[in-house]
């Protein structure tokens, strides 16, 4: 009789034997296949604070990706929740693993802009379910949302074990009580939500019993300044050096990828506010629009010297 020990070592095999099978099953052409691709302009190596992100998943179940416009907060997110619904982790992932089917909630601000940011990103427009990041081929079915126009409020995913993970759409504008309830294996929360939602989110991942707790992660533009879940990872309105203890926060800047070109990135800095600048192009918490002078810090802020 193989001790228990032999018996997590021979499931674990079953399990990575099943995720090189579906791996080979794949065309390995679509979108969650060629995310952060080995070479290229566009190789995972320049993508730092992307896999920076992914690998604090293996010893926090807290963490934020505090973000600039148009770095990839949300694909980002998406991909990791890709991950674990379907199971196809690559061979570079060093964040958190989930042995077998996951329960999850991806959510956003409101259900149309769920509808047209988060489903998009995942099973790509209306009446081309399959061409997002979900391979196609995992997507066993959904369930339209009523009473939103081609929204899908539930999506079921075939598992590399062959089993069925479940992802629920929500959003915040259905109040925090639409959050409360069943435990959850992931949430995503893209865009900033209220803190009661927040604290919903961490309850449902709590580790009661034989539930050894989940994972809430957080995408988003700090748009609304030091609010309260901002400071539930940035006290005293900064971004904590060392890190918090059982939470993680992440800031990308524009700069800190290399899609965006320096002539794309000077031409939009010009049409966005002074006071929104920072938060936009670096993932800094904007200070508000009452601002006494329309320029940025940078502006007119220089180097210590010795006096």
């Amino acid at each position: 009789m193989p001790t228990v020990t032999q018996q997590r070592r021979l499931v674990q095999m079953a399990h990575d034997a099943a995720r090189q099978d579906a791996l080979h099953q794949q065309t390995e052409t679509g979108l969650f296949w060629t995310f952060l691709p080995d070479t290229g302009p566009y190789r995972r190596e320049l993508y730092p604070r992307h896999l920076e992100l992914f690998a604090a998943g293996h010893s926090v179940r807290r963490r934020a990706f505090v973000a600039a416009n148009r770095v990839g907060k949300t694909l980002a997110g998406c991909y990791e929740l890709v991950c674990h619904l379907t199971g196809l982790y690559p061979a570079w992932w060093e964040g958190t693993r989930f042995d077998g089917p996951i329960r999850a909630w991806a959510c956003g601000e409101t259900a149309k802009n769920v509808r047209d940011i988060l489903q998009f990103t995942l099973l790509g427009p209306p009446g081309a379910i399959g061409s997002g990041l979900v391979p196609a081929t995992t997507v066993l079915g959904t369930a339209r949302k009523s009473g939103i126009p081609l929204a899908v409020e539930l999506l079921t995913v075939r598992h590399v074990t062959g089993a069925t993970s479940l992802c629920l759409f929500k959003s915040y504008d259905q109040g925090f009580e639409a959050f409360q309830g069943t435990f959850q294996h992931v949430i995503l929360l893209d865009e900033e939500p209220p803190l009661l939602v927040y604290t919903e989110c961490l309850l449902r991942t709590m580790a009661t019993g034989e539930f050894s707790g989940g994972h809430v992660l957080l995408t988003f533009t700090p748009l609304l300044g030091l609010s309260e879940t901002v400071l539930q990872f940035c006290p005293d309105g900064q971004f904590p050096e060392p890190q918090l203890p059982d939470q993680y926060v992440v800031r990308a800047a524009w700069d800190d990828v290399p899609h965006l070109s320096n002539e794309e990135k000077a031409s939009l800095a010009k049409g966005i506010p002074a006071y929104q600048l920072d938060a936009r192009t670096r993932g800094i918490p904007v200070l508000g629009a009452g601002i006494v002078y329309p320029v940025s810090d940078e502006e007119y802020l220089i180097d210590d010297m010795e006096i």
